[in-house]
């Protein structure tokens, strides 16, 4: 969850004052900016060093430093494709695509030529600010950078303001949260950055005492010298900014000598957020801002024909226009309650959606129809066959869509929160019809997303309505909105197929037939700059199977492994859920290990540790097993399921206890998890992650789903969307993060969620002794919907 104060925009002018100016020298005047380079830093090492794992990714820094009253830099960084890990079983399987090079690698290839555009200064008065050119959404973001800051910097925690940057379109692909990346493609330029600012605080520092720089020491926001002199780094800034100073290079440090990356350390906003005080979009104070709703139609995408009462509602106490947009009729009033009531009094009589007659008995069949068969006959091989279902499923996240715009016959601004405000910028310009550079917009820490906020759905409708009544509006989704008119994770339909002779896994198909997702905030954009550099076959695929193919992949050696997808066009408006294919295709896979498993005469836990390609991989299974003590004794009713997952080169495994005695209300009561992200930045972080995966997995894995019905969701709010609540969730959770297992770290985001989704599956179908087939398990429409 977040807020971004409007007021703190103008506390943040000289930060970005000098970045906007450095980065319109390199664009126009790359003369110039040489004459600015005063600091050459080393690469890190080439090969592969100590506590490096191979194919680990190399990173070269060039670091600019940018004309500022006080000490403000950008640097760049560059990566290489990472390479995949060797691996033996009886019967191996071929590397996937995404051991080779996954979407987050995609990411940073994408990225690198723009990363120059990271933005530090250290001011007067000591405080250091970073432009942090992604959003945070509850995700901790702001704390692991600000960790990784302030570790370079050796200075204080507190001292450091981590501030989200504006869109800014010269930043390419670089400015996109997803896929588990920001701190992957982060890690580099963030300590770069940071590390050559306090080598020229150190430089000002000795110029200033006729030292030599290697003599002095830097601790707690101060350069020390050996004879007790210090000076803290607001004294220095504006010396430091001199770019005469002589500076011989900044190294970041070494992991063995970090002293607050890795340590569990709690979030610098949880405060604000525990107390009310954090700020997010619609508590902005942003003048003459009013507020807005819109009535939406009663089938996705029905568009408006007329409204016959239009002069009635337009006299109604405290509203001041009623508009139509393309999304629906907008009516903007004193008060959000007026606006609503007015809202709810339209008549409007609506056009025809793209999906009107589509209900989930239509939605399936048209998916189990596109599912392409299997290729592996079984013939004389035992094998396990099985096919699932998996409902739509809603975001949800705390705070609705809004959004503030102020939209002028000559310029536009727009507050919202966003994950790709440079593609929400380019939209929402070409939709108003004003140049690029007319339209600002401003990203506001956001109150969640699951990947909601890839879309600007709000911002842009929020522009179209202040258009329309050329005045500011402070636009507000309902909680009804939101869950029935927000874009959804796709329904999808799996086919498995997996032979097996003489206790060896001799092949896996995968068939996942899916409702067609919605890329166009930025993703496609990403492939499509960096197919050349993507293995021989997948340049040419689709954006769909691109995607499919650098995050899903199987961690087992299962012999000959396929996995395919197939997209089904619906005109349901969809979009990416956390863990986009991963969540329902690896939790459907593991359900079928389990299965493989019980075939064979095995054990869960141990059948996958046979298969697992890595030690790694088995040493977060051995953690979970040994930890949750796995084959304890259980109640009749009750059972352990265990389940593990890989992605983003991280690895889990989820240990979970159920309890199904009372069918009406099955709950987990138990979970242990094991973590391993390479180098974790911030521990605690990344067990509230996992936390919130499995929370995630949980609610769709039981209750939670959308049921489709005639072009329009069945379910309206957090009542009928059947989300987990407290008492729904484990009141035993025990995550463990391994300690650091390399040099770089891996993405955490999308990792929680499919390990728990099998590993919830496993428990609930050893505790009921039936096969899970259809998710969510419980679906049930027990309430009544509201009027559409």
């Amino acid at each position: 969850m977040s807020r971004h104060s409007h007021a703190a925009g103008r506390e943040h002018d000289t930060v970005r004052a000098g970045a906007q100016d450095d980065a319109g020298a390199q664009d126009n005047a790359g003369a110039q900016d040489d004459a600015r380079v005063q600091d050459h830093v080393t690469p890190r090492d080439g090969a592969a060093g100590q506590g490096r794992p191979a194919g680990q990714s190399r990173r070269s820094f060039l670091t600019y430093l940018v004309a500022a009253p006080t000490l403000a830099l950008v640097t760049r960084a560059g990566a290489d494709a990472l390479a995949p890990h060797p691996a033996h079983a009886v019967v191996p399987s071929l590397p996937a695509i995404a051991d080779l090079i996954d979407l987050g690698d995609l990411f940073i290839l994408a990225g690198a030529p723009t990363s120059a555009l990271l933005a530090l200064a250290v001011e007067a008065d000591g405080t250091i600010r970073f432009r942090l050119p992604r959003e945070e959404v509850g995700q901790g973001l702001t704390t692991a950078v600000a960790m990784l800051v302030a570790e370079e910097l050796d200075a204080p925690l507190a001292d450091v303001r981590v501030e989200l940057d504006d869109a800014r379109p010269e930043l390419l692909f670089n400015q996109l949260t997803g896929s588990s990346n920001s701190i992957r493609s982060l890690y580099g330029p963030v300590r770069q950055c940071a590390a050559t600012a306090r080598a020229r605080l150190v430089a000002a520092a000795a110029r200033r005492w006729g030292l030599s720089a290697g003599s002095l020491t830097t601790a707690n926001g101060a350069v020390r010298a050996t004879d007790g002199r210090t000076a803290d780094y607001g004294s220095l800034a504006a010396a430091a900014a001199d770019p005469g100073l002589i500076v011989l290079g900044a190294t970041p440090k070494k992991t063995a000598k970090h002293t607050l990356v890795g340590r569990p350390t709690s979030r610098v906003d949880a405060r604000a957020m525990v107390t009310g005080a954090q700020r997010y979009t619609l508590d902005l104070d942003v003048p003459g801002a009013k507020p807005c709703v819109v009535r939406r139609p009663p089938t996705l995408g029905g568009t408006v024909r007329t409204v016959t009462n239009l002069a009635a509602v337009r006299a109604m106490p405290g509203v001041l226009h009623v508009v139509t947009v393309p999304t629906g009729v907008a009516v903007v009033a004193e008060t959000f309650g007026q606006a609503i009531t007015a809202k709810s009094a339209l008549q409007v009589t609506w056009g025809p959606g793209l999906a009107d007659q589509l209900s989930d008995t239509q939605i399936r069949a048209k998916l189990r129809a596109a599912t392409p068969p299997l290729l592996v006959p079984p013939l004389l091989t035992p094998y396990v066959d099985a096919e699932f279902d998996f409902a739509f499923v809603s975001h949800a996240p705390m705070e609705t869509n809004s959004a503030i715009a102020d939209v002028r016959d000559d310029r536009a601004e727009i507050w919202s929160g966003l994950k790709s405000p440079i593609v929400a910028r380019e939209t929402i310009a070409a939709d108003l019809g004003l140049p690029l550079d007319k339209v600002k917009v401003h990203v506001v820490q956001a109150g969640g997303s699951f990947g909601r906020r890839l879309f600007f759905d709000a911002a842009l409708e929020a522009a179209r309505v202040s258009k329309a009544c050329r005045r500011p509006v402070r636009l507000m989704w309902t909680r009804v909105d939101d869950t029935r008119h927000g874009r959804m994770r796709p329904a999808t339909h799996h086919k498995i197929r997996a032979t097996h002779l003489l206790g060896e896994v001799l092949s896996f198909e995968h068939r996942v037939a899916a409702a067609e997702t919605d890329f166009r905030h930025g993703l496609g954009e990403i492939i499509t700059a960096t197919a050349a550099s993507l293995p021989l076959g997948i340049g040419n695929a689709t954006l769909a199977q691109t995607l499919f193919l650098t995050t899903v992949k199987s961690p087992y050696h299962f012999g000959l492994t396929t996995q395919a997808l197939t997209e089904v066009p619906t005109g349901i408006p969809t979009g990416s859920w956390r863990s986009v294919y991963s969540a329902n295709t690896r939790g459907a896979e593991e359900i079928v290990v389990d299965e493989l498993a019980a075939r064979t005469g095995r054990d869960p836990y141990r059948f996958r540790r046979t298969f697992l390609k890595t030690d790694a991989q088995r040493a977060v299974l051995d953690k979970v097993a040994t930890e949750g003590e796995w084959g304890r004794p259980m109640e009749a009713g009750c059972a352990q399921g265990i389940a593990f997952h890989e992605e983003y080169k991280s690895r889990t495994a989820c240990l979970v206890e159920i309890d199904t005695r009372d069918p009406e209300h099955v709950r987990v009561t138990k979970a242990v998890i094991a973590v391993d992200v390479g180098l974790p930045v911030n521990p605690r972080g990344l067990e509230a992650q996992m936390i919130g995966g499995l929370t995630d997995a949980i609610s769709t894995t039981l209750r939670a789903g959308l049921h489709l019905d005639k072009g329009l969701p069945l379910e309206g709010s957090y009542s009928q969307f059947h989300w987990a609540q407290q008492r729904d969730t484990p009141r035993d959770v025990r995550v463990f993060v391994l300690p650091a297992t390399g040099e770089e770290p891996g993405g955490a985001g999308e990792l929680g969620v499919p390990a728990a989704v099998g590993a919830i599956a496993n428990a609930w179908a050893r505790a009921t002794g039936s096969k899970p087939r259809s998710f969510p398990l419980d679906f049930d429409v027990d309430f009544t919907p509201y009027p559409r």
